[in-house]
């Protein structure tokens, strides 16, 4: 499972926190550590439908955990 999101989010860090907490192993993609990061975030939120409520409210998508079969989570 990919996990991205960024620790400048509340709701991020908690997520982070639960993960660490039940010992759930993931990859952690930090969309504010590097230029590549964000836009591998973000032609992931382009280019699923997923994602058109959020952008709609204005929102970014993140926690987003992107499973092994594909399918996106905003949710643990």
């Amino acid at each position: 499972m990919k996990f991205y999101g960024t620790m400048l989010c509340p709701d991020c860090v908690e997520a982070d926190k639960l993960l660490k907490k039940k010992g759930i192993e993931c990859e952690y993609i930090s969309i504010t550590d590097s230029t590549a990061n964000l836009k591998e975030f973000l032609r992931l939120r382009d280019m699923r439908a997923e994602f058109d409520e959020i952008k709609e409210a204005g929102n970014i998508g993140i926690p987003c955990f992107l499973m092994e079969d594909g399918s996106i989570s905003f949710e643990l």
